[in-house]
């Protein structure tokens, strides 16, 4: 399930549009200005940000341009009651994807809303990029803070599903089950085996860290 945030300072609008895409099948968060919505960024993993423009404390001007400054690549739909020819260049000139004007019509930002994410998963779902690290599964090449690192298969794959789907919990027989299969001998040793040798391999990396949630699995933190 796709995480969107949702960056309002109207409230009612809000939770109007966070009811709307939750009915449709997205986990959704919540904030109401710009500085709460990097606090939210900085502790969950989120696939789209729809952000209005005229909000305190941070603007989505601000907000849009400091996520691109920070490496952020993540879509983001800038809603606003602006629509002059002006305001949108603004918006597209801090990075923005996409932009609606309001009054907002619901059936049409969960098309927007669909088709951001649709071209997201198409381009992204054999790479992950980060800050200073990048992985592509078709070549099996890693970079970890801008130098190539050399990672064997079973890890990379290993840690491709953990980075696919950051601040989520797998337990080491759903990644027994995803990496070597459901007819494999090997016991959950081999994950803990295989974590242990990518922790030592990615050890100072400054984009993320392997986890381990005692008692439940393991998981991928981004920082």
């Amino acid at each position: 399930m796709f995480n969107i945030l949702i960056a309002e300072d109207e409230r009612d609008i809000r939770h109007m549009m966070s009811e709307y895409l939750s009915n449709n099948g997205y986990n959704i968060f919540e904030a109401a200005d710009g500085e709460a919505a990097l606090d939210v960024l900085d502790e969950t993993y989120i696939d789209l940000l729809i952000t209005d423009i005229m909000m305190p404390k941070m603007n989505g001007y601000h907000l849009t341009k400091v996520l691109r400054e920070a490496g952020y690549e993540l879509p983001i739909l800038m809603i606003t009651a602006k629509e002059t020819i002006d305001d949108k260049e603004n918006g597209y000139r801090s990075g923005t994807d996409d932009y609606m004007v309001k009054p907002i019509v619901l059936r049409e930002l969960l098309l927007r809303v669909n088709a951001l994410l649709k071209r997201v998963k198409t381009t992204s779902e054999k790479k992950i990029t980060l800050r200073t690290s990048a992985f592509d599964l078709d070549s099996f090449t890693a970079v970890v803070n801008g130098k190539s690192v050399e990672i064997p298969k079973k890890e990379f794959m290993l840690l491709f599903c953990l980075l696919s789907r950051p601040g989520k919990i797998f337990t080491r027989q759903q990644l027994l089950d995803e990496i070597w299969g459901y007819d494999t001998e090997s016991g959950e040793g081999t994950v803990n085996v295989h974590i242990s040798r990518l922790r030592e391999r990615l050890r100072g990396c400054t984009d993320f860290e392997i986890v381990t949630v005692k008692g439940l699995g393991i998981k991928a933190v981004l920082k």
